[in-house]
């Protein structure tokens, strides 16, 4: 019985030192590439980080003054490209687990139409890169005098809208969700 014992010990002692080996390496890779870039011109980019919060798998995120990257796969590459005045929303989630990595996931809400709506997974400092991309976005629609108007109704309390009699006034523009 002390021999099994001992023999599960060695085992699981090897697994957390090949870990901890692991952790080191990826370390010292990320801090050797930290200034090269793949694309030139990339203000942020980052990996999607896996469940323990190491950037071991395939996808890659990429950002510059007008485009979002998304570039997916190892044998057989995807690669998207999403126009930042296209972005109309940005939105952080982070689980308890992603709070104690340090990893977060960002929701972004855009008129794309190969996109759609996605989500930046598993990235480090996810709220400083939130901010950067909500920033870079805002000043590239600006740039493009790109504008929405969102359709807002002020509804007072205890005003339910029952006395509304669905006729609509001649200027039906004001009720668009974009220019």
């Amino acid at each position: 019985m002390e021999t099994v014992l001992k023999i599960l010990l060695v085992i699981i002692l090897c697994i957390v030192a090949v870990f901890i080996l692991a952790v080191i390496i990826t370390n010292v890779y990320c801090a050797a590439r930290k200034d090269k870039k793949r694309r030139p011109g990339d203000i942020w980019e980052d990996r999607m980080r896996n469940k323990l919060g190491l950037p071991w798998t395939f996808t890659r995120y990429g950002l510059d003054k007008e485009r979002l990257f998304i570039d997916k796969g190892f044998l057989n590459m995807v690669s998207y490209e999403a126009r930042l005045y296209r972005i109309t929303d940005v939105s952080l989630t982070r689980t308890l687990w992603q709070r104690i990595i340090g990893t977060g996931t960002i929701l972004v809400f855009s008129s794309d139409r190969s996109l759609g709506n996605f989500k930046i997974r598993n990235i480090k400092n996810s709220v400083i890169v939130k901010e950067l991309l909500s920033q870079t976005v805002e000043t590239e629609r600006q740039s493009k005098r790109v504008y929405t108007r969102e359709n807002m109704v002020d509804v007072s309390e205890g005003d339910t809208g029952e006395g509304f009699d669905g006729e609509m006034d001649d200027d039906s523009d004001a009720f668009s969700d974009s220019v």
